[in-house]
C-alpha cells in the first residue's frame, strides 16, 4: 500500500533557517500581519516582506484579508497557511477498536472512520491499522504522515515499551506501520499527542506553562513548561494515578487508598455507584443518578468531584500553570461535580492565590485522534534532522 509522495512527505519548508522560522510562526500562532511576524521574530520589515513573498510564491502561505487598524494607518494584510495543501491521519488504539480521524495542516478535522481488532496482537493491530488508513486515504487523496497514539509506555522509534491494555511489550509498531502503509509514521504516548495538540492548536496555544488532566480509564498528566512539553523515560505509566486524594477512600488494584485511580476513574465511578444502587450502571447512567439528585450516586460522583479539586489545587500549587485543561471520556464529572470539585480545589489552595482558569474538552475520541495527527503534523512541519536546541524552541517532543 503507498499512499504518500516522499517527496511532498519529506519537508514542508526545505529551509531551515528563518524562513522556515517565518512559516512556523504563522502555522502555530496565524493569522498573522507581516507586521506582527516581524516583531516576535525580531526581524526587519525588509526582510519580512522578502521572507514572505518567498513563502507565498511557494504555495505554503497565503493572504486572506486585511485586519482594520486602529489608528491612522492602513489596515494590515493578514498572512496564514495552506492549511489544506496537506492531510493527515490521527489514530488512536484502544483495547477493541482503531478510532481515525483526517486533518488538514492545522488539525482540524475533516473526516472520521473506526475499525475493530478482530485480536490485540501487533499482527492483527497493524493490519487494522493498515484498512483503516486506506478507507480514510481513499476519500482524501495522498496523506502526509500518520500520527499514532498509544496509551502506554513508549521509547525512541515509536517502540510501544508496555501497553497493558493491548499487553504488549517491545512493539516496534512506529516501524511496522510505516513499511505496512509506506507513509510515514510517528507513534507517541496518547496523552503526550493531546498535550502537544493542546500546546500547539488548542487551549494551551500562546501559553508557556500550563497542564493537561485527563479522566477516563485511568488518569493522565501532561505539563508545558518553559515553552515545551516535558517528558521523561517514565511518561507514560501513568504515575498521577497514585496521587493520594483522601486518606479514608477507597482502595485501588496496587493496595493505595483514596488514590486519583481509585477515585476518579469511569470504572472507580460506575463501580461505586452501581454497588451503593444495586443496579448495572454505565458512566453516564451513574452521573445521570447524581445529577437526579440519587443520594447515594450524588455521595460518590461529589467525593470524586473533592478529590478532583484537590488534583488540581495540587498541580496548580507544583506547577503554577496559567491555565489547566481538563479531557478524556471521563470529563463530564468536572461539570456534574462542579461544586464539589470547587470546594475541594479551595481546600488546598491558598486563599491569595489568583484564580486559575479550567477549560474543559469536548471528551469523545476525536481529541485523542486529532492529538495523534498533530504528531505527524510536529514532524512534517519540523523535519527529522531538527538539533535539540531548536526543536525545544518550538515544542517538538522531547525526552529529556
Amino acid at each position: 500500500m503507498k499512499l504518500t509522495d516522499p517527496v511532498l512527505s519529506s519537508s514542508w519548508v526545505p529551509d531551515r533557517g528563518t524562513l522556515h522560522a517565518v512559516a512556523l510562526e504563522v502555522l502555530r500562532h496565524g493569522p498573522l500581519s507581516r507586521s506582527d511576524i516581524a516583531r516576535r521574530l525580531n526581524l526587519s520589515s525588509g526582510s519580512l516582506t522578502r521572507l514572505a513573498t518567498e513563502l507565498v510564491e511557494a504555495g505554503l502561505l497565503r493572504e486572506i484579508g486585511e485586519r482594520a487598524s486602529t489608528g491612522a494607518g492602513r489596515p494590515s494584510r493578514l498572512l496564514d497557511v495552506v492549511a489544506d495543501s496537506r492531510t493527515f491521519i490521527g489514530l488512536k488504539l484502544t483495547a477493541d477498536e482503531v478510532l481515525g480521524v483526517v486533518t488538514d495542516l492545522r488539525a482540524d478535522v475533516v473526516d472520521t472512520a473506526r475499525v475493530g481488532l478482530p485480536a490485540r496482537d501487533p499482527s492483527s493491530v497493524v493490519e487494522a491499522i493498515a484498512r483503516l488508513v486506506e478507507q480514510l486515504a481513499g476519500a482524501h487523496g495522498t496523506i502526509t504522515a500518520i500520527g499514532v497514539g498509544v496509551g502506554g509506555l513508549v521509547g525512541d522509534g515509536g517502540v510501544v515499551v508496555s501497553s497493558p491494555f493491548l499487553e504488549w511489550q517491545d512493539v516496534p509498531l512506529q516501524a511496522r506501520v510505516e513499511e505496512r502503509t509506506g507513509t510515514r509514521t510517528i507513534v507517541d504516548n496518547d496523552l503526550v499527542a493531546l498535550t502537544e495538540c493542546e500546546h500547539w492548536f488548542g487551549a494551551g496555544r500562546g501559553l508557556d506553562r500550563f497542564a493537561v488532566i485527563t479522566l477516563g480509564a485511568g488518569v493522565g498528566y501532561g505539563l508545558v513548561a518553559n515553552g515545551g512539553i516535558v517528558l521523561d523515560g517514565d511518561y507514560g505509566i501513568g504515575l498521577v494515578g497514585h496521587w493520594p486524594l483522601d486518606p479514608l477512600g477507597p482502595l485501588c488494584p496496587a493496595g493505595h487508598r483514596g488514590c486519583a485511580r481509585s477515585m476518579l476513574t469511569q470504572e472507580a465511578i460506575t463501580t461505586a455507584v452501581s454497588t451503593a444502587l444495586g443496579v448495572e450502571l454505565d458512566y453516564d447512567g451513574a452521573l445521570d443518578a447524581a445529577e437526579r439528585g440519587d443520594p447515594a450516586a450524588r455521595r460518590v460522583v461529589d467525593d470524586a468531584g473533592r478529590g478532583l479539586g484537590r488534583l488540581l489545587a495540587a498541580v496548580a500549587n507544583l506547577t503554577l500553570p496559567q491555565a489547566i485543561i481538563l479531557g478524556g471520556e471521563g470529563v463530564r464529572l468536572a461539570t456534574v461535580a462542579r461544586d464539589a470539585t470547587a470546594v475541594g480545589m479551595r481546600a488546598d489552595r491558598d486563599p491569595r492565590t489568583r484564580e486559575i482558569p479550567i477549560a474543559l474538552m469536548p471528551g469523545d475520541s476525536t481529541d485523542w485522534c486529532r492529538g495523534a495527527a498533530v504528531l505527524a503534523i510536529q514532524a512534517f512541519a519540523l523535519g527529522r534532522e531538527l538539533d535539540t536546541t531548536e526543536a525545544q524552541e518550538h515544542g517538538q517532543l522531547t525526552r529529556r
